[in-house]
């Protein structure tokens, strides 16, 4: 085939009367990686869930190999060949890895006959051609998340998919994961399949895509060949201006220490984990996926609390059960895994954001929305949060939009000490600035 694989013509979308996308033209070529880019909310993910069946554009349309498609879910795109690998890993925690890469393949009809052991066989076969070691019979609730997100990418290719979205795949991955699934890209690209690669990662860009598309504000603004661009020119089509008129470097007066930790220990998780953290200062806790270094966060904030080890708050020796003693104490946590431990899904932007201070907004017991929504109003407007409305679900707002919510909830408790947990996961250049 030397036309396009796919092609959008001026597609748009809107949610609550607020223009998503606009008009986007893209042909996307077999056999090559092509990056889309742009800031959080830009409309990247929600142009690859239009091609993923998961929305349906409000105008254009859609053509694989020159012929009109309506691809009006994910079912359908599926039969047409493309796969989605969302952001955040999608896929059902009581179920072992082998079922779910079966799902949804499994074909027959009722009351089939399972064939496990075949079933179990092949999602190995499939794992060894990612070159990763993942118990396929374990549950994906045990899985963490770097590990889950490979299996989202071991489901694309057992669907054997023709056009592969894939949406911040190497966010959760350590260097070795990332090389591994690159190499599985560039052989998928040679077999003639066409990628889709959503990354606010330069780096990674240059390393793996042919060719890169900019959105901005819902609206394509570039499309080229990645060796032809540097890197002042995308994130300048990204944001509308240099990234150094977002970098600004603030002094700061180091006080007290606010937090020590010595000693902390879970048998089998980490060990004697010592460090103190002074008022005014920012220290980094670093290493690779697994090493320890969100199990110590989530230790420090209750959630699956030391067997030994002494932490002092202010100078007083403290014991952190759970995360209300945690806050009553001062401390916050922005957790790694935004949409399984950060957001309430179900609840608005203006809820998640008020979320941690029930006793500001409400008297005797009863929530005044009022309040809320001034409290809210004032975050929206102080983290520059993107969105239609305070009452729009947050789970409609982009990767970067969440997290900032996310952080607007905590800073409103006035924390003495805020634990960040991989916070710039999955947010673009200009956000990572403004952190």
């Amino acid at each position: 085939m030397t036309g396009p694989v796919l092609s959008a013509q001026g597609i748009g979308k809107s949610f609550a009367a607020v223009d998503v996308l606009r008009g986007v033209d893209l042909d996307l070529m077999p056999g090559e990686i092509h990056a889309l880019v742009g800031e959080n909310g830009a409309g990247k993910s929600t142009f690859a869930k239009i091609l993923a069946g998961v929305h349906r554009p409000s105008t254009g349309g859609l053509s694989m190999a020159g012929q009109p498609v309506e691809i009006t879910s994910p079912i359908v795109a599926q039969k047409l060949g493309i796969t989605l690998i969302h952001q955040e890993p999608i896929s059902f925690p009581d179920l072992s890895v082998a079922e779910n890469l079966v799902l949804g393949r499994a074909g027959g009809g009722w009351f089939q006959r399972v064939p496990w052991a075949r079933m179990t066989s092949d999602a190995r076969a499939i794992m060894a051609q990612l070159g990763v070691q993942i118990d396929v019979t374990r549950q994906m609730r045990g899985l963490s998340i770097a590990d889950q997100q490979m299996v989202e990418i071991a489901r694309a290719l057992a669907s054997n998919a023709q056009v592969i979205i894939m949406d911040e795949p190497t966010a959760p991955l350590t260097p070795k994961e990332t090389a591994t699934l690159f190499n599985i890209a560039r052989r998928l690209r040679d077999e003639g399949r066409t990628l889709i690669f959503i990354s606010h990662r330069l780096e990674e860009i240059r390393a793996l895509c042919d060719r890169i598309t900019v959105f901005r504000d819902g609206n394509k603004v570039l499309t080229d060949h990645v060796a032809n661009l540097p890197d002042a020119d995308i994130i300048r089509a990204m944001i509308g201006r240099p990234l150094k008129e977002y970098m600004h470097k603030q002094g700061a007066v180091i006080g007290d220490v606010a937090l020590k930790v010595e000693n902390l220990t879970l048998p089998g998780v980490f060990r004697n984990i010592s460090f103190e953290v002074r008022k005014g200062e920012i220290v980094g806790l670093g290493g690779l996926v697994g090493a320890g270094r969100t199990d110590v966060a989530r230790a420090l904030f209750g959630v699956a609390p030391a067997a030994s080890g002494v932490v002092t708050v202010n100078g007083q020796a403290v014991s952190i059960a759970e995360p209300s003693q945690a806050i009553d104490l001062g401390l916050a946590f922005v957790p790694e895994d935004r949409a399984v431990a950060g957001i309430f899904r179900s609840l608005s932007v203006g809820q998640n954001i008020s979320a941690a201070v029930p006793g500001k907004i409400s008297k005797w017991g009863i929530i005044s929305r009022k309040a809320e929504k001034t409290m809210a109003e004032a975050q929206v407007k102080r983290l520059s949060i993107r969105l239609a409305a305070l009452r729009q679900p947050i789970g409609e707002l982009s990767g970067g939009n969440q997290q900032k919510a996310i952080l607007a909830r905590w800073l409103l408790t006035d924390p003495r000490v805020l634990i960040l947990d991989e916070p710039t996961r999955g947010i673009d250049i200009g956000v990572k600035a403004e952190f």
